[in-house]
């Protein structure tokens, strides 16, 4: 493991341009929109705490 491994909530070893979903239903701050669970999520920068690969 290196200083630049980047995981997911379950521990997978994420690489740029993996899909990955949501594992909860987040607010999107400034806005009345809410990402729902188990949404294909591409282009956002999100932590990985709240992501699974896909």
């Amino acid at each position: 493991m290196t200083l630049t491994d980047v995981r997911d909530s379950n521990g997978t070893i994420l690489s740029e341009g993996d899909n990955v979903s949501l594992i909860k239903d987040l607010k999107v701050k400034g806005t009345s929109e809410t990402l729902k669970r188990g949404m294909m999520i591409k282009g956002l920068v999100l932590r990985t705490e709240f992501l699974k690969k896909a």
